[in-house]
C-alpha cells in the first residue's frame, strides 16, 4: 500500500501538471500561428501585399485536385498544423489563364499562415513590378475581384491514409508552394484571393503574432510511406 503523499508532494505535483498544460497549450498555439518578420519598407515597389484562404481542413475538396489520380481529398487538421511551417517562405505562383499552376511562374512570397476554424489563411507579398500583369489582374475589379479568385495548394511527400478509399485522407504532407486561380478552377471553391492595402497587411501580421489559439503532388505515398 503506498504512503499517502504530503501536502508538499501534493502542490509539487499540482505545479508540474499545470506546467504541462501550459507548454502544450503554447506548443498548440505556435503550430496555429507562424509568421516571418520582413523588415518593413514604406513604398516598396515590389511588394504588393495579399491575404487569402489557401484551402479548408478536414473537409473534402470539391473536385480532385491535380495528382490525386481522380479521388477528392481531405487535408486532416493535425497535418496542417504539422505542415505550417513548411508554407513559410514558399512562393506563390499563377498560370496564364488563370486556371491552374505554373511552379515556375512564381510571383511572389508566402509570409504567415494560421489556422482559424476550418480554413488555413495565408498572406504574403505579390511582386508588383516585376510582374505588373498579376497587380493589374487582382486589383482590377474592385470588390468584385474578391469573389472571383481563389488559391490551391501545392504538395510534396503527401500520405495518404488508404488509397482505396474514394476521398483520400492526406495526414502528412509538405507544402511547396500555392497558385492564384480562377475559384471555380481550384479543387475548394471555398478559397479567396485578395491584394490587400499595405496598413492591412501590417495588421493581420499583428494578429497573426498575436493569435493564442494544387494537390500538386509529386509524390503520393500510401500505409506507412517514408
Amino acid at each position: 500500500m503506498r504512503p499517502e503523499k504530503t501536502k508538499e508532494e501534493v502542490r509539487v505535483d499540482r505545479a508540474m501538471h499545470f506546467r504541462r498544460s501550459v507548454q502544450r497549450r503554447r506548443s498548440e498555439r505556435d503550430l496555429q500561428a507562424m509568421a516571418v518578420d520582413f523588415p518593413e519598407v514604406d513604398g516598396h515597389p515590389n511588394r504588393l501585399p495579399f491575404e487569402g484562404c489557401l484551402t479548408l481542413v478536414d473537409i473534402p475538396s470539391d473536385k480532385a485536385p491535380s495528382g490525386a489520380q481522380g479521388h477528392r481529398v481531405v487535408l486532416t487538421k493535425q497535418a496542417a498544423e504539422l505542415a505550417l511551417p513548411s508554407l513559410l517562405g514558399m512562393a506563390v505562383d499563377y498560370k496564364a489563364g488563370w486556371d491552374g499552376h505554373d511552379a515556375r511562374q512564381k510571383c511572389g512570397i508566402i509570409t504567415s499562415a494560421h489556422l482559424v476554424g476550418s480554413r488555413l489563411l495565408v498572406g504574403g507579398f505579390l511582386f508588383a513590378r516585376d510582374y505588373p500583369e498579376m497587380e493589374a489582374r487582382v486589383s482590377g475589379a474592385g470588390t468584385e475581384i474578391n469573389t472571383v479568385m481563389g488559391m490551391s495548394y501545392e504538395l510534396a511527400d503527401a500520405h495518404v491514409a488508404d488509397m482505396r478509399d474514394t476521398v483520400w485522407r492526406l495526414t502528412r504532407a509538405t507544402f511547396t508552394g500555392a497558385a492564384i486561380l480562377l475559384r471555380e478552377k481550384a479543387a475548394y471553391r471555398a478559397t479567396s484571393f485578395r491584394v490587400s492595402r499595405r496598413g492591412d497587411h501590417r495588421q493581420t501580421r499583428a494578429a497573426v503574432t498575436k493569435r493564442d489559439v494544387p494537390m500538386d503532388d509529386r509524390k503520393t505515398e500510401e500505409g506507412n510511406g517514408r
